[in-house]
């Protein structure tokens, strides 16, 4: 798993002191490039719209997209309950973001075969990041 990966990684690199989420790139977790790549999708997608379809469910999906891997990259530097804390409303802004897509497909906005990929990778996302939160230590 990854997250033991990263852990083997750091205590090679500071053994002479206990690892805390501050030392942590995450850069590096899967979850996180995973997420991170998928963004440039949501936004070219939703930028091909028009504008008032982009100023009302697209502002909504790019800011839950964004939302997923920036509290990733923020709850990276916190506490553990904290960083967890921070997955929590990474998983939520996943769910938001399915949701959303869906309403897309629904209202002709997104076409139904991109939608299903999207939701696809975007489920994936979300359960990685579960497995994360609940592996975290």
């Amino acid at each position: 798993m990854q997250v033991e990966r990263w852990r083997s990684e750091n205590r090679e690199q500071k053994s002479d002191r206990k690892s805390t989420m501050h030392d942590m790139d995450y850069r590096k977790l899967d979850v996180y490039q995973r997420a991170h790549a998928l963004f440039p999708k949501i936004y070219r997608l939703v930028r091909t719209w028009k504008q008032i379809d982009q100023r009302e469910i697209g502002s909504q999906i790019i800011r839950a997209a964004n939302s997923i891997h920036a509290n990733i990259a923020e709850g990276s530097n916190k506490s553990v309950p904290d960083f967890k804390r921070y997955i929590s409303i990474a998983i939520g802004s996943c769910d938001e973001l399915v949701s959303h897509i869906n309403d897309a497909v629904s209202i002709g906005l997104v076409n139904s075969i991109i939608g299903e990929q999207l939701v696809d990778d975007y489920r994936i996302v979300d359960k990685q990041l579960t497995r994360l939160k609940q592996h975290w230590k």
